[in-house]
């Protein structure tokens, strides 16, 4: 089954969606018929039950169904690629150790991986920073990029782009994706559309541009690697119909942030949303990928545009082909995935966004779902700090911005944004401002090529004349690489000074951009500019008078943000699509890396001595499967909202800190232990650094730190991994307690791992993230929601009776409170497990067991 269309140099084939789904294709939401296209074309024995469980799907908007799904490729970057190397490595000495051939373990899908996560802020505002943070870079995880290059040898199909060369989702929005690509089977030739998984969350920013693409844990993404299938129940589809169009002045971080704050208020928890509407043709592929972008922080696995003019001009504008270009259209409207503004697909639910209606914002200060207006920020702040700030103060103010940040791809890919930024620092440099000397400022675009956009219009002097030179081309601030505060920031922050982080990244939860940080606020990149020229948060900052002019009038903080005009000007006059592949190959020959000695064998050569390298004990296989039935201990029992960043930090390692005095005895220097997202390839560091942020409060201990809890038997207290050693040396069980949300944030598997290693066997919360949940499952941790109406709030002495012998998807899973006194009560518990496929992970004890298991019997 296939029909033809003809390109600029040959014939291709595609399959017939429209046939395959019998005239019923338009009823489809777009990533549906992508889905419906990659069965067809990779699992044709299954298309007979996959349309009509779609047909079902039509009729109620949700289904039971299992569908097996292909990408074409995969995406990862450096602090989830090493400890994902860190794994094939220790399952390659399995195999070899099992008589078998370690070179059994190759991937057979192609893998970008962006040294992207790992540039810190050590220098700014200065001349050189961003030379001198790049050479700190390499002198920092030199051991961990010999490894890197050591699988660019011994996994074919493995492509390592060096630091420097950019964020790995503006990477792939400016170089790997291609939208549709040619795809050779049985020696013909096929037009299909462009799919991947990506180790990063933020993975599904390609959406913008028309790409199926989701964020997964490392565990699920070396399965994918090795063959595997993603697995997943047909998904609810949430369509957000767009009317209207941006007022002017209005950017797309303004519309990303009232997306997420919508999206989370309707309670979306790990389904597919996409846009539909007359609204949606009025945003550029840029705008797109900036509301793409933020999917995780509005609970979605998708957050998908589908193919229309605006994607295929994005393709022109940063460089693609005119015959690529035509390529696209013309198969997207075979494929029926090009867009219609008219349109109506059924969708599971619908949420309505008028565009005319999006103010500017901000969000913050704890959580990027909480949007503010820009007069109601500093309100924000006295409230979570529990204090009002005075007016006038001497020093640093309460309500200091400690951090500017122009940072992410988030909000660094558009064009757009770096010119309405620059305009700003323009404006500002011209009226003699600076920001206060207290503010830490920075500029880290997503993409090399953005030096070259703001050299030749003029506004990168702009920009480094108040502060915000390039730092690196790395997430830098946004995943808390923000290096040292001001040291007159650092004392004020230590004598009680409440002040926050200010940037264009898509987290601000508390510790993250930094640890003496418990607030930060998400804004556009011109408003990051604009409000550090202030240096504080305070009420109503557009009617600040920041300045007087010539004539001694007052200047306003808003007369300097630029027009629509003025940005676009900018933008259609010093945009060359030619400055995007020459800027990316100029910095892939970055020098230190390639003189970068590695091993060239198919076994890593493990160093004894490595504080970043080390053999993990969970590669092997056959470990045991952890359901079962049992009475187990709670470890620690935790409150909503607990993240990724809470359970398994990215930041500073301290050298006061569990994992920092470990590191430190043997033989680190207590002066630069680097960050946790570094050490992710050491196990005996990470376990040791589970829930290093102070405000990770743990219920049994009184809510102190959750670093820290204590062993029920003897009611003594002590740190985290030292009770959980005791409770395995007891052969005592123990479970975790959560409540809402449960590793939202950011996809790092560690914060699945450690908790594995701290001997846990389930983890029972009111709500999980998709990410992190399929990490729990990939390391054979049960998930088992709680129901949100029944008390639950274990006390130390209190033990919790499990019975998992039978695990089903979404099944019942039986849970008793035992207290002391010899009382039971039931607990409504259901196993947080979505598909077949996911139970059997758990049986075989995990994903790294499974793989084994599949390499060495077949």
């Amino acid at each position: 089954m296939a029909q033809r269309i003809e390109t600029a140099e040959e014939t291709v084939r595609l399959v017939p969606l429209d046939e395959v789904f019998q005239g019923r294709l338009e009823r489809l939401p777009v990533v549906l018929r992508i889905l419906l296209e990659n069965v067809a074309r990779r699992e044709p024995g299954r298309l007979a039950a996959f349309t009509e469980a779609l047909d079902r799907w039509l009729d109620e908007g949700t289904s039971e169904v299992e569908v097996d799904f292909h990408p074409s490729r995969v995406l990862m970057h450096d602090t989830t690629c090493v400890p994902a190397l860190v794994d094939i490595a220790a399952m390659r000495d399995a195999v070899a150790e099992a008589g078998g051939d370690p070179a059994a373990l190759t991937p057979v899908l192609p893998v970008d991986v962006s040294v992207d996560h790992s540039v810190a802020v050590d220098w700014y505002g200065r001349p050189g920073a961003r030379e001198h943070n790049m050479r700190r870079e390499m002198e920092r995880n030199s051991e961990r990029y010999r490894l890197m290059k050591w699988a660019t040898a011994a996994l074919p199909g493995v492509r390592v782009h060096p630091p420097g060369t950019g964020i790995m989702h503006t990477l792939n929005l400016e170089q790997l994706a291609t939208v549709i690509r040619i795809e050779e089977r049985d020696g013909e030739r096929w037009a299909v559309p462009d799919t991947l998984i990506g180790t990063d969350s933020h993975t599904p920013m390609i959406n913008g541009i028309g790409v199926l693409a989701w964020g997964v844990g490392g565990l699920e993404a070396e399965s994918v690697l090795f063959g595997m299938p993603v697995t997943l129940r047909i998904p609810d589809v949430v369509g957000v119909r767009l009317t209207g169009r941006l007022r002017p002045g209005i950017l797309s971080t303004d519309l990303a942030l009232e997306v997420t704050h919508l999206l989370r208020r309707h309670a979306i928890a790990g389904e597919f949303v996409e846009f539909f509407g007359a609204g949606v043709s009025t945003l550029t592929g840029g705008d797109r990928a900036v509301v793409a972008n933020m999917a995780p922080e509005y609970g979605a696995s998708t957050g998908f545009f589908p193919i229309d003019a605006q994607t295929v001009a994005y393709l022109r504008e940063t460089g693609r082909t005119a015959d690529h270009c035509a390529l696209v259209e013309a198969a997207a409207k075979a494929l029926g995935l090009w867009f219609d503004p008219a349109a109506a697909p059924r969708y599971s639910r619908i949420l309505d966004l008028d565009l005319a209606g999006v103010e500017p914002l901000l969000a913050g200060p704890r959580r990027p779902q909480d949007k503010l207006p820009l007069a109601a920020a500093a309100g924000a702040l006295e409230a979570a700090s529990g204090r009002p700030f005075a007016r006038e103060a001497q020093g640093i103010p309460d309500g200091a911005i400690a951090i500017a940040a122009i940072t992410s791809c988030t909000n660094t890919s558009d064009r757009r944004l770096l010119a309405a930024a620059g305009l700003v620092a323009r404006k500002a440099r011209r009226l003699g401002l600076r920001p206060p000397a207290w503010v830490k400022t920075s500029l880290a675009p997503g993409s090399p090529s953005a030096e070259r956009f703001l050299s030749a219009s003029g506004l990168l002097p702009d920009l480094e004349a108040l502060g915000f030179g390039i730092v690196g081309h790395g997430c830098t601030t946004c995943i808390g690489n923000s290096g040292p505060l001001h040291p007159d920031m650092a004392e004020a922050i230590a004598g009680g000074t409440v002040a926050s982080a200010l940037l264009s990244g898509n987290r601000n939860f508390p510790g993250r951009v930094h640890p003496s940080l418990q607030f930060g606020f998400l804004a556009s990149p011109p408003l990051v500019v604009a409000l550090s020229l202030i240096g504080r948060v305070v009420p109503d900052p557009m009617k600040a008078e920041i300045a007087r002019d010539a004539d001694g009038a007052p200047v306003r903080l808003r007369e300097l943000l630029a027009s629509d005009a003025e940005i676009d000007a900018v933008v259609r006059g010093f945009s060359n699509p030619q400055d995007i592949r020459e800027a990316f190959e100029q910095a892939g020959v970055y020098e230190p890396w390639q003189r970068l000695d590695a091993p060239r064998a198919a076994r890593f050569p493990w160093a004894e001595a490595s504080t970043y390298i080390r053999r993990p004990p969970f590669a092997a296989a056959g470990p045991a499967s952890r359901p079962g039935a049992y009475t187990a201990h709670p470890l620690l029992v935790l409150g909503d909202d607990m993240t990724t960043d809470h359970i398994s930090p990215a930041g500073q390692i301290a050298a006061g800190s569990i994992a920092g005095r470990h590191l430190v005895e043997r033989g680190d220097p207590p002066t630069d232990l680097n960050v946790y997202a570094a050490r992710r390839g050491n196990w005996q560091a990470m376990v040791r650094g589970l829930f290093d942020n102070p405000t990770a409060a743990n219920a049994l201990i009184g809510g102190r730190p959750a670093s820290r809890t204590v062993h029920a038997p003897t009611l003594e207290e002590g740190p985290l991994w030292d009770i959980a050693e005791r409770y395995r040396a007891e052969g005592r069980a123990v479970v975790l307690i959560a409540g809402e949300r449960y590793g939202t944030g950011s996809s790092r598997d560690w914060a699945a791992k450690g908790v594995a290693l701290l001997g846990v066997r389930a983890v029972l919360a009111r709500s999980f993230e998709r990410i992190h949940r399929t990490n729990l499952v990939g390391m054979g941790v049960l998930p088992i929601v709680i129901d949100r109406d029944t008390p639950f709030l274990p006390e130390a002495t209190d033990r919790i009776e499990i019975d998992a012998r039978r695990v089903e998807p979404r099944g019942a899973i039986c849970v008793s409170l035992l207290r002391p006194d010899g009382s039971r009560r039931a607990i409504t518990g259901r196993a947080a497990v979505e598909t077949d496929r996911e139970v059997a992970i758990l049986q075989a004890g995990g994903m790294i067991p499974a793989i084994l298991a599949a390499t060495l019997h077949g």
